[in-house]
């Protein structure tokens, strides 16, 4: 498939920007998909140690990359510790 890519450039110059972005917008889905399932605290990899990551976190930490609509500072917990 590569050998095929490189073909087609050679023959058709103009096909090199396309293919440059497809893979860096493929590289930065594999990144995003990497930062979120390490990061995020919906995300369980260690159940024995620590079933439930999300309880660590205080309410106003900002787990997200961005949010517009919530403003993590003014966030107050709901709720009881356990």
């Amino acid at each position: 498939m590569f050998r095929t890519m490189l073909t087609h450039a050679r023959k058709h110059p103009s096909l090199i920007p396309l293919f440059l972005f497809v893979g860096c917008g493929g590289v930065g889905s594999l990144l995003y998909a990497l930062r979120v399932t390490t990061t995020s605290p919906e995300v369980s990899w260690d159940k024995k140690n620590n079933p439930q990551p999300w309880s660590k976190y205080s309410p106003n930490y900002q787990y997200k990359f961005y949010n517009e609509t919530v403003d993590y500072k003014n966030l107050k917990k709901e709720g009881p510790d356990y």
